[in-house]
């Protein structure tokens, strides 16, 4: 059966790069008046064009994630398991090659973890490790989800791609969704930036969507990490991804996650600046090609970026994030993957949210047996 990686390679990089740069005030015009919006209207929302219109496109964002989501916000809290990982990544804390102290959460440790994040109000985990496979493989994966479904209605995990029957025994055990980024479309870049490890593998991460969709799973997370290439190219082959994935696997939801490389220890600058005008840009070209979709922001970017953000698009986010195994109970001073921005209190995250008219949004979904 076909594959997301069978579409993709129809696709040529520079000049889908070209394509997009080449939109016209008049493209972009068009696509703001469009009803239904399609990919060659989500490039001209994200060209160069489109910038003088970005009042516009915020506004008409708002309106639309108001008239679909209401003046809600969903809360999540990402639950660091592990930073082993048997990758080279040159972006990443956890990278192999970076000499830091491992550490795997052991099912006391983890439970401390939970109960610290359920003081505080959360029912949405996201279960974060490295990518190793013999420490925290399936075994590991699906003990912990089993540890914390009895805590939690929504639990997700952003760990290394697995197969379909991986899959489908860590659903059956609790899990809700997997969110898997591509980090780069750029298939050279790619390889540049995972020299080494499972990850190198492009083909392999590019497909583990399919994956997911045979499996069943309920969400799917998309995503890039920006700063690695051209961010424009790399929204579109999300985008384009996406709309694949829509089509093949209906059943499912899914989300989008808008990283930006952040300092870690090892510190790879960005190769190309995304700006917060940029950012702010693509978030609304997104909820103008797609109103049902979620959007998802994390502690990455700065308080002030966020107190904004949340009105133009953004329906799920984080606060008061910890990036280490153990981070927010056990051991609070290890290595994080990266270096947080927005580093508020829940209590005070969520008084802000209040304080613009929006209602949290702590479980909007449970799990059956």
């Amino acid at each position: 059966m076909a594959t997301f990686e069978t579409h993709f390679n129809t696709f040529n990089w520079d000049d889908t790069l070209a394509s997009i740069n080449a939109k016209t005030k008049a493209d972009v015009e068009v696509a703001l008046a469009s009803n239904k919006r399609n990919l060659e209207d989500f490039k001209a929302l994200i060209s160069p064009a489109a910038k003088p219109f970005l009042e516009q496109m915020a506004q008409m964002s708002r309106e639309l994630t108001k008239k679909r989501f209401g003046n809600t916000i969903q809360m999540y809290a990402p639950l660091y398991l592990s930073n082993e990982c048997q990758n080279i990544c040159t972006y990443c804390g956890f990278s192999l090659t970076n000499k830091i102290p491992r550490r795997t959460l052991t099912d006391s440790e983890i439970l401390k973890e939970v109960k610290f994040l359920k003081n505080k109000g959360f029912d949405h985990v996201l279960l974060v490790t490295g990518e190793a496979n013999n420490t925290v493989g399936v075994n590991y994966l699906n003990n912990a989800i089993k540890l914390v479904k009895p805590h939690f209605s929504n639990i997700s995990i952003e760990v290394q791609p697995l197969e379909q029957n991986d899959y489908e025994l860590l659903i059956e055990n609790g899990l809700y969704a997997v969110l898997v980024y591509q980090e780069t479309y750029h298939k050279n870049e790619y390889k540049k930036h995972h020299p080494k490890g499972k990850k190198s593998n492009f083909e392999y991460r590019l497909d583990t969507p399919d994956r997911l969709g045979k499996a069943g799973i309920h969400k799917i997370g998309l995503g890039a990490l920006f700063g690695l290439e051209d961010w424009r190219a790399d929204s579109f082959f999300t985008a384009l991804h996406l709309k694949y994935l829509q089509k093949q696997y209906w059943k499912t939801k899914y989300s989008i996650s808008f990283p930006r490389l952040r300092p870690h220890s090892g510190g790879l600058e960005p190769k190309v600046e995304m700006t917060d005008a940029d950012l702010v840009q693509l978030i609304c070209a997104y909820r103008l090609l797609d109103e049902d979709l979620e959007l998802s922001m994390s502690t990455r970017e700065s308080e002030t970026f966020r107190d904004h953000i949340v009105q133009l698009g953004i329906t799920s986010i984080s606060s008061e994030s910890k990036t280490n195994p153990g981070g927010y109970a056990v051991e609070p001073q290890s290595l994080e993957q990266f270096e947080i921005s927005d580093e508020r209190s829940t209590e005070a995250f969520t008084k802000m949210l209040k304080n613009q008219g929006l209602e949290v949004v702590w479980k909007d979904w449970q799990h059956f047996n």
